[in-house]
C-alpha cells in the first residue's frame, strides 16, 4: 500500500491550464516540478514552448491538453493541436473526447475522432483520451474507454477539472475492469490531498493529474 512521502511526486502530472496565468506561473510549475520531481507538467498547447525551454535536459515530460476542455472541436482542429503540441515539444496529448458525441450513441465518431489524434502524433506522444466521468453514466463511462482504447489511444482519463464530479475510486475500479492491462489509467479532477490520491492509486490509476501538487507531496498549498 502507497504510503505519503516523495514517492508519490513521480506518479504526478502538475497541472495548470488557467485562462489569466502569465509566463511566471508557468517558469514556477517547471521549476517546482523539477524540484520535486513530478513525472510531468500539464498544460495548454500555448505554453508547451516555454515549457520545453525550461525543462530542456530533465526527465520532466511535458502533457498538452488538446481539445480543452469541452471536446466538442472540429476533430481536424484536435489532430492539428495534437500536432503542433507534438512539434512544439509535448510528449504526451491529453484529448478530450467528444461528450455530446458518446452520449448520443454516435460511438463511429467517437472513434474517428480519437484515431485522429493518435494519428496525428503517430507514436510520438502518448494520447490519453479524457472522458470528463463526471457528465456520464457508468455505462457511458465503460463504453468510452473501451472506445478510446480501440481507437489506439494508450490512458483514459477521468476528468478535465471543469465539468461535473472529479476522479473518484468507484470510477477508476469501472475503468481498470473495462480496458485492457496494457491501458493506463490517469485520474485527474478534484485531487487535492495526499490521502486521495494514493485511495486513487491503490483503485487502479497509473498517473495523478492535479494543480495541487504541493498539497499532494508537501500538504502545501501552491
Amino acid at each position: 500500500m502507497w504510503q505519503t512521502d516523495g514517492r508519490l511526486a513521480a506518479f504526478i502530472d502538475y497541472t495548470l491550464v488557467s485562462a489569466e496565468a502569465g509566463a511566471k506561473p508557468y517558469i514556477d510549475l517547471c521549476n517546482e516540478a523539477v524540484e520535486d520531481g513530478y513525472y510531468g507538467v500539464c498544460v495548454s498547447g500555448g505554453w508547451v514552448r516555454l515549457c520545453r525551454e525550461r525543462l530542456g535536459g530533465t526527465s520532466v515530460k511535458i502533457s498538452a491538453v488538446v481539445g480543452f476542455p469541452l471536446g466538442a472541436h472540429a476533430t481536424r482542429a484536435k489532430a492539428f493541436e495534437a500536432s503542433a503540441a507534438l512539434d512544439d515539444g509535448a510528449s504526451e496529448i491529453d484529448m478530450v473526447l467528444s461528450v455530446g458525441k458518446l452520449t448520443d450513441g454516435d460511438y463511429e465518431a467517437v472513434e474517428r475522432d480519437i484515431a485522429a489524434v493518435v494519428q496525428a502524433v503517430q507514436g510520438g506522444a502518448l494520447v490519453k483520451v479524457i472522458l470528463e466521468t463526471g457528465l456520464l453514466t457508468d455505462e457511458q463511462i465503460a463504453t468510452g474507454a473501451k472506445i478510446a482504447e480501440t481507437a489506439g489511444a494508450d490512458y483514459i482519463q477521468t476528468s478535465t477539472g471543469f465539468g461535473g464530479k472529479g476522479a473518484s475510486e468507484k470510477v477508476i475500479r469501472l475503468l481498470r475492469s473495462s480496458i485492457s492491462d496494457a491501458m493506463g489509467i490517469k485520474a485527474s479532477g478534484g485531487i487535492r490531498t495526499a490521502e486521495s490520491a494514493i485511495l486513487l492509486l491503490n483503485a487502479g490509476a497509473n498517473r495523478i493529474g492535479s494543480s495541487s501538487g504541493k498539497a499532494l507531496v508537501h500538504g502545501l498549498s501552491r
